[in-house]
């Protein structure tokens, strides 16, 4: 937009001169020829500049500068003629920018005393506004500081307060004035334990210009109570409009509340409130770096596994579970100092870091008087619950450098103390890792084994005594191990079976068992040689086991009465109730059912006549004694008139000796196995056994 000028002369060739002059100026021009026309001018329109001769017909010009706007002046320049120099000055003194002579030449001159009028008014007026901004902004910038919930402080570089703003009485509690010229370090409202780190991050700042920080602190307000503050400190000393630390605090009390909370949550067990695996790594990491310093420093652990959990989780429910392990974990709070730590593993296991401990039998009371604890009965929901603990120990040495490691050690001598019996405490040995290693190292090769299909079957014949015709054989699997050879079932397959191995190489038996008994008839026409097969309790109670039997066995078409299904009696008295169902379906595809190991177990008459067995296998330990303990030639006579009253087969095992197999033979006993009769045979040298006994 052009700047707008006002002329005001009576004098019309003085007019189209100066008209003439601002031809090539951007400039906008009014002309009035007298006072009273350019007052009302000025009342209508906006003007930045007024030129105007001195004297009019209807007055004097400067007048005019009377009425020009006294926020933002209007400049005005007159015009004289010759002799009014002093009339013009004083004009000048009274608010006139300059004055002309007017000649010709002069009059020429106004464009150039018109763009320097302009200019400045123009930055009259940029530093009108910005003056208004500064004192606008210092205006929103006091409200907002008077009425923050945060407060703030400028402090000098010696730590004394020279501004607090209001909101420091909301806050703290305490009088404005108290703050003002007081030292940051005498500042006695500040947690003692936060004192002394607020001083140094204070003048810590001070030597970093341009630098912030943010810290936390406790301070005590006026009324009383610690509360938490967060302030934010930003060094300004360098800056000369402030020349001081500004300090932004605020009350986050709430949020460092819930903060705590939720790391208590992260660190401790949400059930018993013990401390969890996190944090006992986190202590046992420390016991261990403090050992590796000081040598006198020991510490130990103790990994404990309740031994009755299960079952009464299993018997009362979850709820009740939960509360016996709350007072669980109370018992054994109490049994230990307070600078030792209980925590929580999961489920029903617990880990205790003994800290500071003077020597070993100190560990071996602690691990005493848990088990005299949790001898006691509990009483939880009205059920009084009886339970006790196995433990692992592990002394702590400078040796360990991961808490994992003494975590692995403890829960190794733990499960050394469950297979002993549970109910006691172990102390870790070197030679217990190393057996755990091997056992590690074990199931994976059974997991390899299992998948690239190591397993064989020996055969051991099962001869009838009487005759001494063979009859069938029993299955025994072997590992041929990469490495170690042949393995026995003793050296893998419990093993197997607590990994849930057992069914697959179950599976793998059965179906080596119908294929070589399919060359078998169909080479050697063994039509009615019969093979046991071993079934463990797991196998027995798979869903699909009569299909997946009757699937193989027509695979490789093999009639159902050649194959025998043997099962310890334990096995069945433990799934009666489900084994009799599936025992039926069994019999009555063909199936022959044989109750293995009888005599060692606990079997029930009243189940041994409802359950459909064909054929019994007294156990080898009385075949091995029956020659010098009477009970034993007893306990076998009864077995076998037990079988042929109930019209089963009888099979003895064992049999290393002719006087053994006479004896059978005397009682009435229809078949015998044993080293004597043949031991466990591989599969060329079993089809050369069946071969000659066919001849």
């Amino acid at each position: 937009m052009k700047p707008h000028i006002l002329l005001v002369e009576d004098n019309l060739d003085h007019v189209a001169l100066i008209q003439r002059a601002f031809e090539h100026s951007a400039v906008q021009i009014t002309a009035t020829s007298s006072l009273h026309e350019a007052r009302q001018l000025l009342a209508t329109h906006s003007f930045d500049l007024i030129i105007c001769d001195l004297y009019m017909p209807d007055g004097r010009s400067d007048e005019l500068l009377i009425i020009t706007d006294a926020d933002v002046p209007l400049p005005v320049v007159l015009m004289t003629g010759h002799g009014d120099e002093q009339t013009a000055v004083a004009a000048l003194k009274a608010g006139a920018l300059d004055y002309v002579v007017k000649t010709p030449a002069t009059l020429l001159e106004l464009p150039r005393i018109a763009e320097r009028a302009l200019r400045e008014r123009r930055l009259f007026i940029e530093r009108q506004e910005a003056l208004q901004a500064l004192q606008r902004n210092e205006r929103l910038f006091r409200a907002m500081i008077e009425r923050s919930s945060d407060a703030v402080l400028i402090v000098d570089r010696h730590g004394l307060v020279r501004y607090a703003s209001p909101s420091t009485r909301h806050l703290l509690g305490y009088q404005v004035e108290g703050f003002l010229s007081q030292p940051v370090s005498s500042f006695t409202f500040i947690h003692p334990a936060d004192r002394e780190r607020v001083k140094h991050t204070f003048f810590d700042l001070v030597r970093q210009s341009g630098a912030s920080t943010i810290t936390e602190f406790r301070v005590l307000r006026a009324g009383g109570g610690w509360r938490w503050i967060e302030a934010t400190a930003s060094n300004w000393l360098d800056d000369p409009a402030v020349e001081g630390v500004i300090v932004n605090y605020r009350d986050v009390t709430e949020r460092k509340l819930m903060e705590l909370r939720l790391q208590h949550g992260v660190l401790h067990d949400a059930l018993t409130g013990l401390p969890n695996r996190l944090l006992l790594s986190d202590r046992l990491s420390q016991a261990i770096k403090r050992s590796q310093r000081h040598p006198d420093y020991h510490f130990a652990v103790i990994f404990l596994d309740l031994d009755r959990f299960k079952f009464i989780n299993d018997s009362f429910g979850h709820p009740v579970g939960d509360r016996y392990l709350v007072a669980v974990a109370t018992r054994l709070y109490r049994c230990l100092r307070a600078i030792d730590t209980c925590a929580r593993m999961g489920g029903d296991e617990f880990v205790i870091l003994l800290d500071d401990i003077a020597s070993v039998d100190q560990v071996i009371s602690v691990a005493e008087r848990i088990l005299q604890q949790l001898d006691r009965p509990l009483e939880v929901s009205g059920h009084l619950l009886h339970s006790s603990a196995s433990m692992g120990i592990v002394f702590g040495s400078a040796e360990y450098n991961d808490p994992a490691e003494v975590l692995r050690d403890a829960d190794i001598a733990m499960y050394r103390a469950k297979a002993a019996g549970k109910s006691r405490y172990v102390v870790f040995q070197p030679a217990m890792r190393e057996a755990a290693q091997a056992r590690l190292a074990l199931e994976h090769d059974l997991r390899r084994a299992v998948t690239l299909r190591e397993f064989v079957v020996y055969y051991q014949p099962i001869v009838n005594i009487h005759s001494g015709k063979l009859i069938g054989f029993e299955a025994l699997v072997r590992w041929q191990h990469p490495v170690h050879g042949l393995l026995s079932p003793a050296a893998f397959l419990n093993i197997a079976e607590e990994i849930g191995l057992g069914t697959a190489i179950g599976w793998q038996v059965v179906e080596l068992v119908c294929q070589q008994l399919a060359e078998w008839r169909q080479t050697l026409s063994a039509n009615d040689l019969s093979i046991h097969v071993n079934l463990s309790a797991r196998q027995f109670m798979v869903p699909d086991l009569y299909a997946r039997l009757v699937q193989v066995l027509e695979q490789y078409n093999i009639p159902p009465q050649s194959i025998k299904l043997e099962l310890t009696e334990n096995t069945l008295m433990e799934y009666s109730q489900e084994a009799a169902a599936v025992l039926a379906q069994l019999r009555n595809y063909g199936i022959q059912i044989v109750l293995d190991d009888f005599g060692v177990g606990y079997s029930s008459l009243s189940y041994l006549m409802q359950l459909p067995i064909d054929q019994i296998k007294i156990d080898r330990n009385f075949i091995i004694q029956i020659d010098q303990n009477h009970h034993s030639q007893a306990i076998v006579n009864a077995i076998v008139n037990l079988a042929r009253g109930l019209h089963l087969e009888v099979v003895a095992e064992g049999l290393e000796t002719v006087e053994q197999v006479e004896r059978m033979r005397m009682v009435g006993c229809d078949y015998g196995q044993g080293y004597l009769l043949g031991q466990p045979l591989p599969t060329e040298e079993a089809s050369q056994f069946l071969q000659r006994a066919m001849m």
